[in-house]
């Protein structure tokens, strides 16, 4: 059927050792096609199809699915098909690192890192949703816009605060003389005005031409005022609000670190046709869609887990009235009963039950059920 939009996925280090090509198998092919090969879980991946099977692999075939595309090319690899993992390549678990640390994911690679290892310390894992590793942020610096106002901040060294606290206040005062210039300005503009009003309310002594020119001038300036502010609104409405242009217009700090990102950061962020363009070319489309994420594939799971544990003969029950419900009931019982006591014998003989056995003990069933029923016989009283 294609790539799945988000599955977990093994790679086989029996069938693709390093050196040969990378190649990812789904849940069913690792239990199915490589039981006993070693296999390196790499959790999630977006978007990717099942190479078990095809080219990659030379001398097995898959037994689920043996009419398989030779490639498929909208697949991605990276080092973690190899067993490695994070910017230092090293397996996980790591035999010769004694320094326990907590592996996180990159929600737009997709590779994993070592806490340590991102140039930022991470936040408690609970206080954060989503991370974007430091390489990642490089290829999406739109990015550090949205990371000033809404990115979890990472927890900070106590030797290093007070230098980050410099930085913020100096982007504080920045903006606040901003503000003392702009209320200035305002005020100035104010003060200009009210002098002018001043002098019109001032008695004058020239003559009433002068008014009259005002007045005309006046009435000039406010027949057309109404027509240039409604076409100029109607403009601005018709084109949408950039909010990342918003956001780059204020000052924010970039760094060459990861970030770390609460659980609707995503719906934040902008979709006018020129942000949407913009994903498309980055190729992380993927960042304004909610269901991408690994929360939301795992609550999916646990979903389709509990409508699988639902019995399916409470479900009928409930659909039914209550005379049904007994007659269902009552019949289940009996079929439970006698296939109990068929199946006994079997046990008791030690031999095999086999597909004809099945077969004759329903038809045999179904017959008495139906001389049951001819035999009833219902009377009104």
């Amino acid at each position: 059927q294609g790539a799945v939009r988000r599955q977990a996925l093994y790679a086989c280090g029996t069938c693709t050792p390093p050196g040969a090509e990378p190649a990812g198998i789904c849940l069913a092919c690792s239990y199915e096609c490589h039981g006993s090969h070693r296999l390196f879980e790499l959790y999630t991946k977006r978007n990717f199809r099942c190479d078990c099977g095809n080219s990659k692999f030379k001398n097995l075939q898959c037994k689920l699915f043996p009419d398989k595309s030779k490639v498929n090319s909208g697949n991605k690899y990276n080092d973690n098909f190899y067993g490695l993992y994070c910017t230092c390549k090293r397996p996980y678990p790591d035999p010769e690192d004694e320094i326990p640390d907590e592996m996180i994911q990159c929600i737009v690679c997709e590779d994993w890192f070592h806490g340590r290892h991102l140039g930022a310390v991470p936040p408690d894992s609970g206080d954060f949703h989503e991370m974007v590793c430091q390489t990642c942020m490089n290829h999406c610096p739109f990015l550090w816009a949205y990371a000033s106002q809404l990115a979890v901040p990472a927890l900070t060294k106590m030797n290093s605060l007070e230098d980050e606290g410099i930085v913020l206040k100096a982007e504080e005062g920045e903006e606040q003389k901003k503000e003392i210039k702009k209320e200035s300005g305002v005020e100035h503009q104010e003060m200009k005005e009210e002098k002018q009003m001043d002098q019109f309310n001032e008695p004058s002594t020239s003559s009433g031409s002068f008014f009259l020119k005002i007045f005309g001038c006046c009435s000039k300036f406010l027949q057309k005022f109404p027509v240039e502010t409604a076409k100029a609104t109607s403009e601005s409405s018709e084109k949408p609000v950039c909010k990342l242009k918003e956001l780059q217009s204020k000052q924010f700090l970039k760094k060459d670190t990861a970030t770390f990102w609460p659980s609707n950061w995503r719906s934040k962020l902008c979709t006018c046709e020129e942000c949407l363009k913009m994903y498309s070319e980055l190729e992380v489309q993927f960042l304004t869609d909610e269901c991408d994420t690994v929360l939301a594939y795992e609550n999916k799971g646990t979903s389709d887990q509990e409508t699988e544990r639902r019995d399916p003969l409470m479900d009928t029950l409930n659909s039914m009235n209550r005379v049904q419900q007994v007659e269902l009931i009552c019949e289940y019982n009996d079929l439970k009963t006698e296939l109990t006591d068929y199946l006994r014998r079997f046990a008791d003989e030690g031999t095999v039950v086999k597909r004809e056995d099945i077969q004759h003990f329903f038809e045999e069933f179904q017959s008495r059920k139906r001389r049951r029923t001819n035999r009833m016989q219902y009377y009104c009283s």
